[in-house]
């Protein structure tokens, strides 16, 4: 396909053969063809790498297609365009919303520059200002349970990183003071949705989040839906929202073997859905994706990159004029953030 005036060719990535499980319970066998990453995360939201180094290692195993999708913040997308030259670059995040109670995340990319993106700006910068609220009111309930933490201390790191405040902030803190041996374990006996110590936060729902996204120009797409809960829960929730933008859905996910995308596909089939996929890396850790991009079928691939091509690349000069890296101005950094027990929340 031909866009800004470049052929995107499949590049060198090795095809791989992979067999599928299909609904009826026949084999389907997928030559995967297509490179490209959609859904990482880095040092400005939960992630362990730099924008930097996330592109350089998508650059190496050699994808077509990138989008930095970061938590509720678009404030390293700039810089992996720098460093992906000749690599299609979009502006995205991983919007955090509510939905029948329920948290959904929305991947979003070519967010384009004018009123649209800065409405959103906007409504980001209002979400960090109610996430550095929330801390400070799960300290004063980790306080009444008698485990003392410091939010000043709390704020103060995020602020120096950059990156998008949530509760593993606080898992990190608790890890840190020996209350837990692990941010997994502060999760469990404090920080998980309905805890001791969540404080709820009102955030987005998932219709003004998609509002907010159709404002931009962007193309929008459920983040992992098998983390949505059942098959007919994650059907009705598209079904509702698929004529407010909701067109895409992530099929293809991490490591995960090309038989859990099948469910997925046939969704997408069954709601005239655009399957996608992504890494969802954070950085090498166990258990979680071990490298950044992913392989999608060829005919997958194919109807994905025409869906985003009229969605604006960033070129390697696009600065981060982004208004949300931080609530203090400071520009986001390369920290390594360590011990990430789940997505900002």
């Amino acid at each position: 396909m031909v866009r800004d005036g470049r052929e995107h060719m499949l590049g060198s990535a090795a095809a791989s053969t992979d067999t599928v499980a299909g609904s009826a319970g026949r084999s389907r066998s997928y030559t995967a063809t297509v490179r490209l990453e959609l859904h990482c995360h880095s040092t400005c939201s939960d992630g362990s790498l730099s924008p930097e180094e996330l592109a350089h290692a998508a650059g190496s195993y050699g994808v077509e297609l990138f989008c930095l999708t970061d938590h509720d913040t678009m404030a390293g997308c700039g810089r992996t365009a720098a460093a992906l030259p000749g690599t299609r670059v979009l502006r995205g995040l991983e919007l955090s919303c509510k939905a029948e109670r329920r948290t959904v995340h929305l991947l979003m990319w070519g967010v384009a520059k004018g009123p649209g993106r800065e409405a959103l700006e906007g409504r980001l910068r209002e979400l960090r200002s109610q996430r550095r609220q929330r801390i400070v009111a799960i300290c004063a309930r980790l306080a009444e349970l008698g485990v003392p933490l410091s939010a000043a201390a709390i704020l103060a790191d995020v602020d120096a990183s950059g990156r998008t405040p949530g509760r593993p902030d606080v898992a990190r803190a608790l890890v840190a003071a020996g209350v837990c041996s692990s941010p997994r374990e502060a999760f469990d006996r404090f920080l998980k949705d309905g805890g001791r110590a969540d404080v709820p936060i009102a955030g987005l729902s998932l219709s003004e989040g998609l509002a907010l996204g159709r404002a931009a120009g962007a193309r929008m797409a459920l983040a992992h839906p098998h983390t949505v809960g059942h098959f007919a829960v994650v059907r009705e929730l598209v079904a509702r929202h698929r004529g407010e933008g909701l067109e895409d859905i992530e099929a293809f996910y991490g490591d995960a073997s090309p038989v859990r995308a099948e469910p997925w596909l046939r969704l997408a089939a069954a709601l005239d859905l655009v399957p996608t996929g992504g890494s969802d890396f954070h950085g090498p850790r166990p258990g979680e994706s071990a490298r950044v991009g992913v392989e999608l079928p060829a005919g997958v691939g194919a109807r994905l990159r025409e869906w985003l091509a009229d969605c604006p690349a960033l070129a390697g000069d696009d600065g981060d004029d982004d208004y949300s890296s931080s609530a203090t101005g400071r520009p986001a950094s390369s920290t390594v953030v360590t011990g990430r027990p789940a997505a900002v929340t």
